[in-house]
């Protein structure tokens, strides 16, 4: 079954918007991602502008300027809704995976 279209994020989605918070043009999130993970996450262009076109459909940026080709976006509070959100969702995993380490390491000290 397919997951619902924006229920959750994938790595890219979250960091493309992540870069909206403040307004920037395409190429800027193509730079922009690489550097803000240390290069774990690359974004192609295919994907950015196919991602922009869903955000941009579901009122999650709007676009700000078009100079030529050029086009700059910004993240809408619903945007920085979902960011938010996926932020919370991450940090839920995160710490259930501490209490289940926490928990076999605890265990392990008895032994």
């Amino acid at each position: 079954m397919p997951r619902a279209k924006f229920k959750t994020l994938t790595e890219q989605m979250f960091y493309v918007l992540l870069c909206l918070k403040k307004e920037c043009y395409g190429l800027d999130i193509l730079d922009r991602v690489p550097q803000m993970t240390e290069g774990r996450v690359n974004v192609g262009s295919g994907t950015l502008y196919n991602l922009l076109e869903q955000f941009l459909e579901s009122e999650m940026i709007v676009e700000t300027k078009v100079e030529g080709r050029r086009r700059s976006y910004i993240l809408t509070d619903k945007g920085k809704d979902m960011l938010r959100k996926e932020y919370e969702r991450i940090n839920a995993q995160a710490n259930d995976y501490k209490k289940i380490f926490e928990e076999e390491d605890m265990s392990n000290e008895g032994h």
